[in-house]
Formats: C-alpha cells, structure tokens, sequence
C-alpha cells in the first residue's frame, strides 16, 4: 500500500505544480461572466482543454510500454529545465492568457438555453479550452515523462488527483471573483513554490527510473 500513498503524494504535488495557474485565467473568465456566458462555459471549457492536454500526454504512457525504464527516465530533464526555466524567469510577466483571452466577447447569437449538450456546442466553451491548452503547453514536458514513469494503476490516482484538483481550481477562482486580494497573493507568492516541485519531480524520475546509472555509465565510457 505505501506505492499509492507515494503515488497519491507525487500526483498532489504535480497537479497543482501544473494547474496552479488555471486560477489566474479562471477567475478572469468568472469575473466576465454574463447572461450569454455564464460559469458552466467556463468549467467545462477547462475540464475540455485539460483533457486535451492529457491526451496528448499518453503518448508518454505508451512510450513507457515499449522502452526501456532508463530511457524513459531521461524524461526527467525535462520538468527539471522547466522548473529553472520558471526560476530565471520568475518575474517576467505572462502573457499567455491576456493574448489569448483579449478577444473574447460575448456571442449573443450563440445563446441557448443552458443544457450541456447546448453548452458544449456553445463556442464560448471552446474559447475557454484554447486558453486552458495554450497556458498549458509547458504541461506536456511535466505529463510526458510523469506518464512514461507511471504503471496503468499509478496513472489512474495520478489522473483522478489531476482532475480533481481542476475541480478545485474552477470552484476556488468562482469565489475569488469576490475577493481579489487572495487572488493577488495566491498569484504572486505561491507560485513561486512550484519551481522547486517541477525540478523536485524531474529528479525523482530520473532516481526512480535508474536513469542516473545510465548516465554515470555513458560518462565513463
């Protein structure tokens, strides 16, 4: 039992590494919202686009089945040169979510009455899901080797952890909407953490997968 507590632990730590800054652009969309656009746009435009991310990043998981363990572990680098990557540039500002989201207007002539199917059909949704996939294009250097690593149950707790932790953020960034000083804190100080967990989580890929042998072997060679 103590792998799914390790695996629950890392998949915790992962998911808000990853998805922390949803809130930033969620609570923005919350805090847009009208008659035409309203909040169910905006879960299941996130939910949508993080599942889009996730799909892609299986690729990794069936890439694990076929390679050697080593050789995936080399994976690793990656979440590592993304975490110091997020160090130096720590206090650039991004502009991702601004850029994206700057033509977004309401689309009267697109309202329905708010069933899913009708929501799903509904571009607005969809316009959500392109900010959660362009904000999260660094994920798939952080999903990709994670999912290499991972066995079928361990990526099962590390997807459910994930999804609930979008979840989290939907319903955190709705009532942030209200309180624009914890936003500010949360987005200037927190975030300032995950560097660490990035560069904490490549590492442990490349320990866990025996990679470091590989390469002090190649080294000496």
């Amino acid at each position: 039992m103590n792998w799914i507590v390790g695996t629950a632990l890392t998949a915790v730590a992962v998911a808000f590494a990853t998805t922390f800054d949803d809130n930033i652009y969620l609570t923005l969309f919350f805090g847009r919202t009208t008659r035409h656009f309203r909040p169910r746009h905006v879960v299941i435009g996130e939910f949508i686009g993080f599942t889009c991310l996730v799909t892609v990043s299986l690729v990794g998981f069936f890439g694990g089945l076929l390679i050697s363990e080593q050789w995936i572990g080399l994976l690793g680098i990656l979440p590592v040169l993304i975490g110091i990557s997020n160090l130096i540039n720590s206090d650039e500002e991004d502009g991702t979510v601004q850029t994206v989201s700057a033509g977004f207007l309401p689309l009267t002539r697109f309202h329905r009455p708010g069933s899913l199917f009708n929501t799903l059909r509904d571009p607005q949704t969809y316009r959500v899901s392109a900010v959660t996939i362009a904000n999260g294009g660094n994920n798939l250097g952080i999903y990709i080797p994670l999912f290499a690593s991972s066995t079928l149950p361990t990526l099962g707790i590390t997807l459910v952890i994930c999804y609930c932790a979008i979840g989290l953020w939907c319903l955190l960034s709705y009532n942030l909407t209200r309180q624009p000083a914890i936003a500010f804190v949360m987005t200037h100080y927190a975030r300032r953490v995950f560097p660490f967990v990035l560069i904490w989580l490549g590492l442990s890929i490349l320990f866990e997968n025996g990679t470091h042998e590989l390469l002090y072997a190649l080294a000496t060679h």
